[in-house]
């Protein structure tokens, strides 16, 4: 594998590290804040942890806009400076509504990172190497996961303030980021879709010094032709890779993973066990997230997508069936954390290594933001709602019922891994748009 293309791609992939972070950076304060400003769970789920949910879904829904129009490189550069905002903001609050707005701008980073990193990844990868090269954004946030577990088991006794340590600390790797990317070359597809032919021939150059570049630009300008102009992924002939984009979100967020990783301290107290072991237990949430999603970036050139897929959503029924037994029966709580562990590795080696991947491929060169985009916001739409739910249905329904209706859940997504994704490895992204493009 070229090395620069690995150096950009790890590059790119670090604003996954800061999802990962900022999305979990909360677990270890929320408890906190709550008893800090006395909110009411609704309070509590919707506004002081819901804000930064509903920021991802904003940053989602419109980071198609500047991935496409200024770059892929341009847009992960303000992803950045996003970040870093909310870090310092978010520490320095003194109220929950003044901390929930800067939550919501961090949130804003998140949205648009998933849309930015995985299309800027995809588009400067070779097809043979394209899973494990966007699966390091996958990577990227589950390390930034175990880094913030880690970061607030260390940081939970240093005094009163803890919390504003705990998400302050974000700002130092944000600025870091901010700095790297500059680094980076543009998306030669993105400057080809822009007709700057010359840059892009630069860049492509670089990323293959012994192939002439003209052929590669030729398949791209081919694709190109039969773009008609100011469409857009809601015209009859995407509604399959549309189709597709929706139901691997859909599926990802009513796995409850989500849910597990913002409460993951709390689950486990209700589970019976002390707040030190719940949170010690969170780490081990963040290290079988990170080897797991190692070993899915491993066999995702390899198996493949749906293999990968199948894997996951057998360990998905059997591991959510066993967290929720452990509700309904009252088991001790020593056996949850095992089960637990059991479904981020279900998780962690198929959907989480997945789906970045394969919204990535299944849109045309021009339309690669906006299905991405379409893609993130049904994804992060179910991710706003059901976490800031949980509260409110541990103490109506109960957390058995809970894992049960997700257990439900991902035996449909078994049916859709079965009867209607497709398999992309190995396939150029051209080659994915005629056969997915109806």
């Amino acid at each position: 594998m070229n090395k620069k293309i690995l150096i950009w791609a790890i590059t790119a992939a670090l604003a996954g590290f800061l999802f990962g972070f900022d999305t979990v950076v909360i677990s270890g304060a929320e408890k906190d804040l709550q008893l800090l400003w006395g909110s009411s769970d609704m309070f509590h789920g919707i506004v002081v942890i819901g804000m930064a949910l509903w920021g991802t879904v904003i940053g989602a829904f419109f980071g198609g806009i500047p991935t496409n129009r200024i770059g892929r490189k341009n847009t992960l550069f303000w992803i950045g400076v996003l970040y870093t905002i909310s870090a310092i903001g978010s520490a320095l609050s003194n109220d929950p509504i003044t901390f929930a707005i800067f939550r919501f701008i961090g949130g804003l980073g998140v949205g648009a990172s998933t849309i930015a990193a995985p299309a800027y990844i995809s588009e400067i990868a070779p097809a043979k190497d394209r899973g494990k090269l966007v699966g390091l954004y996958q990577f990227n946030i589950v390390f930034g996961i175990l880094v913030a577990f880690l970061s607030n088991y260390l940081l939970n006794n240093i005094g009163d303030n803890a919390w504003r340590w705990m998400v302050g600390v974000e700002a130092i790797p944000a600025a870091i980021y901010t700095i790297f990317v500059l680094t980076v070359p543009k998306s030669p597809r993105w400057l080809l879709t822009k007709f700057r032919n010359s840059d892009a021939r630069t860049v492509l150059q670089t990323i293959n010094p012994g192939q002439d570049p003209e052929e590669l630009m030729l398949e791209i300008k081919h694709e190109m032709e039969n773009v008609v102009p100011n469409e857009n992924i809601f015209l009859k002939k995407y509604r399959y890779p549309l189709l597709l984009a929706f139901l691997i979100a859909f599926f990802n967020q009513l796995s409850g993973i989500n849910a597990l990783l913002y409460y993951a301290p709390r689950i486990l107290a209700e589970a019976g066990l002390a707040e030190s072991t719940a949170l010690l237990s969170s780490i081990g949430v963040g290290v079988t997230n990170l080897l797991f999603t190692l070993l899915g970036i491993f066999l995702i050139d390899r198996l493949g997508r749906k293999q990968l897929m199948y894997i996951c959503s057998f360990g998905y029924i059997i591991s959510l069936s066993l967290v929720s037994a452990s509700f309904f029966l009252n088991w001790e709580g020593s056996s949850m954390p095992i089960f637990l562990f059991m479904f981020i590795a279900s998780h962690a080696i198929g959907q989480g290594t997945v789906i970045w991947v394969f919204i990535s491929e299944i849109f045309p060169n021009h339309l690669r933001g906006s299905g991405q985009s379409f893609g993130s916001s049904v994804h992060w739409i179910l991710a706003a709602i059901i976490p800031s739910l949980v509260p409110v249905l541990f103490s109506t329904i109960g957390a058995g019922m809970v894992f049960l209706i997700f257990a439900v859940m991902m035996g449909l997504q078994l049916l859709f891994v079965i009867f209607i994704m497709p398999e992309t490895k190995g396939v150029t992204l051209e080659e994915l748009s005629k056969k997915l493009i109806k």
